[in-house]
């Protein structure tokens, strides 16, 4: 990817609750297009609660938020 008249790279994408508003059918074009993103060495890091995108993405990080403050990581 390239910025308008910019010569810069772009490797790495990052979403932040960008799908709970998309239907099914656009929402599976959307996993779909990062999917091919990802296959062409592309990171893509994705913060959602959306069911559908958990089921298709293989590797997580989920934050569990326990009492005082305090959280547990989980890489899966």
């Amino acid at each position: 990817m390239t910025l308008a008249n910019k010569n810069v790279k772009i490797d790495s994408l990052f979403i932040d609750e960008g799908f709970g508003t998309l239907d099914k059918n656009t929402l599976e074009t959307v996993i779909s297009t990062l999917e091919t993103l990802q296959s062409q060495g592309k990171m893509i890091g994705i913060i959602s609660h959306v069911e559908n995108l958990k089921e298709r993405i293989p590797t997580q990080i989920q934050i569990t938020k326990k009492s005082n403050g305090v959280s547990v990581v989980d890489i899966l």
